[in-house]
């Protein structure tokens, strides 16, 4: 039997990417806020060693979504490191065998122009959309997700909520207040396929488009 190879990740230093993460068999990758907290915890050891950056994220219970800015070794040796040492922590603690991951991780190259505040506020409504929060004000306060600190109500200074907020306004709480109002726009938008599937790769022209863009 004949098997294809995997096709090589697309990771280009400096590039935008939406990383989706899952359990193996759709099990759960968290099962408590410590679970989380650890999680968390070597996300941010790893960013600032990779001087990467990151615009958006959330952690569920048996996936992740992390929208991703690669520093200059890209974001594969990132991921790896923190998939590898996530893995060991979660079975020993929870006394587990076998893999935790479902495959690899799935890695999305995205138009940074385009799509960066589109996937800011999809990433950042997955707990509405799953009902683990039930508004926008219990969202603002929500622990594992990006949105509480680009509203200010949570600190997480490894997070690039400068970057983020600079695009809605010159001051910081103007920003917030326009951020916030976007990201209620979308509440009625539900589930968007066209931003878990395309991106930079697709628009511009394939692989030698993107490697000419760096």
């Amino acid at each position: 039997m004949y098997f294809m190879p995997r096709r090589p990740r697309l990771d280009i230093p400096g590039a935008l990417h939406h990383i989706m993460i899952r359990g193996n068999d759709r099990s759960d990758i968290f099962r408590d806020d410590e679970d989380k907290r650890h999680f968390l915890q070597k996300l941010e050891e790893l960013i600032l060693d990779s001087k990467s950056q990151v615009f958006a994220w959330t952690l569920m219970t048996n996936h992740a979504h992390i929208l991703f800015k690669s520093g200059q070794k890209g974001i594969s040796s990132v991921m790896r490191r923190l998939l590898t040492w996530y893995a060991i922590y979660f079975n020993r603690r929870h006394k587990r065998t076998g893999h935790l991951f479902e495959n690899r991780y799935k890695s999305i190259l995205c138009e940074e122009g385009h799509y960066l505040l589109e996937l800011v506020r999809y990433i950042h409504l997955n707990p509405v959309r799953a009902g683990i929060v039930r508004t926008l004000d219990e969202l603002d306060h929500y622990l594992w997700s990006g949105h509480g600190v680009l509203v200010g109500s949570i600190v997480m200074d490894w997070m690039a909520t400068e970057y983020v907020l600079a695009l809605f306004g010159k001051t910081l709480s103007a920003a917030r207040k326009k951020y916030r109002s976007f990201v209620s726009d979308g509440l009625h938008l539900g589930h968007r396929p066209e931003l878990t599937g395309g991106g930079l790769v697709r628009s511009k022209g394939g692989w030698s488009q993107v490697k000419a863009l760096h």
